[in-house]
């Protein structure tokens, strides 16, 4: 066995023997890392997306391969970010992929102590049927001076700031023709 060979392998004494006294280079690469490739480079595909945490709309490459998600990283092309993204938003693989992610419809009853699965029409169901049974409940034409209102104030709004500016429209508009007058928007908040 060849000793210098050996030792040669080893990342300090490359560092400081060869032409990288960093260790940022080549010095810093094994056996293992010339093995590896990155899931960029086997990708089938790469979709272009926006960041879903903030309103800031960081740019996003999607690659996909086999029809799943591999990876996700900030896009250089994009104005708003350069390819820069925040740990959550560079994290965000894992609200598509990981393993605690729900999937289906969860419910627990009033004071009930287990979930269970419900198909996503019968929940469906449930939210518009509890939406108008308040609204009907709450409903105000007029107020106490007798000024026309036409208005609940038993249901409130909050929009999400990952929405752009037309989905916060649609859901401005939907709260205004259910009546609620109490719409805000965690952007703000």
């Amino acid at each position: 066995m060849d000793l210098s060979k050996t030792f040669l392998s080893w990342p300090v004494l490359r560092q400081f023997s060869g032409n990288d006294p960093l260790g940022r280079g080549t010095a810093a690469r094994s056996g293992q890392t010339e093995r590896i490739t990155a899931r960029t480079e086997t990708a089938d595909r790469v979709a272009r997306s926006v960041c879903p945490y903030c309103a800031v709309g960081c740019g996003q490459r999607v690659y996909v391969k086999d029809e799943k998600v591999v990876q996700i990283e900030g896009d250089p092309d994009s104005p708003i970010s350069r390819g820069r993204l925040c740990p959550k938003g560079a994290a965000s693989k894992n609200l598509v992929t990981g393993p605690m992610r729900e999937s289906k419809v969860r419910y627990r009853r009033p004071f009930g102590t287990e979930w269970e699965d419900l198909d996503l029409e019968t929940a469906m169901n449930m939210v518009a049927d509890r939406v108008l049974k308040v609204r009907d409940e709450t409903w105000q034409d007029e107020d106490e001076s007798g000024n026309k209102v036409r208005r609940t104030m038993g249901i409130a709004g909050l929009g999400g700031a990952t929405l752009d500016n037309e989905e916060n429209y649609l859901i401005k508009k939907l709260w205004t023709a259910m009546g609620a007058v109490q719409i805000e928007n965690q952007a703000r908040i």
